[in-house]
């Protein structure tokens, strides 16, 4: 039987699978796809690739990514300075910003604390946090993932935050706007019981 592999398309499949949320099939799609690309197409998408590594960096105060000095929301005039809010990764921070309630400012930790990853405290961007706080500081939001490496970096933070006379909030977690209180699990509906609000 005839072997039907390419070398140069087995590797750039084997590219596309090391992504995450990507098996073979989908990668074998997008591999595809890149083939059916017009030389044009396959430079500008190359290009976009390597423009994004070079060019995109962290942000000098949030740690967000950012092609410039500063990130759009620590350079904003109209953000509140005051209020910070601490997520786990950049994409968390986009969806908080999705939202457009939130009117503070980011810090992500690129990470949580996991022992059983070998990832601690100093693995994170904990230190440019702490730097960030000073007495116009009025409250930290930890919007770390309800998991529980993230409740773990969240009392951690909170521990090293608290004795400085910073508020220290949790975002509110339980069931989901349009769900059935019978499908939920016992600690969402522990954790929503201890979340609940007067009205």
């Amino acid at each position: 039987m005839a072997n039907y592999n390419v070398a140069p398309l087995e590797t750039l499949v084997e590219q596309f699978e090391k992504m995450p949320g990507i098996g073979y099939k989908t990668a074998q799609r997008l591999a595809y796809y890149v083939l059916n690309l017009s030389k044009t197409e396959a430079e500008s998408f190359s290009k976009a690739i390597t423009d994004a590594h070079e060019k995109i960096h962290y942000c000098e105060v949030c740690c967000n990514l950012t092609d410039q000095r500063l990130c759009p929301v620590c350079s904003s005039e109209k953000r509140d300075k005051g209020v910070i809010c601490v997520v786990e990764t950049p994409r968390d921070a986009m969806a908080m910003e999705a939202t457009g309630e939130y009117k503070g400012t980011y810090h992500v930790l690129h990470g949580a604390i996991s022992p059983l990853n070998d990832v601690g405290p100093d693995d994170l961007k904990i230190k440019e946090l702490l730097a960030r706080l000073s007495g116009e500081i009025s409250e930290v939001i930890m919007a770390t993932n309800p998991t529980v490496e993230g409740d773990a970096t969240a009392m951690y933070l909170s521990r090293l935050l608290k004795p400085m006379g910073i508020r220290v909030t949790r975002l509110a977690y339980g069931i989901p706007v349009g769900g059935d209180l019978e499908y939920a699990d016992q600690v969402t509906l522990a954790r929503a019981l201890e979340g609940r609000n007067e009205l």
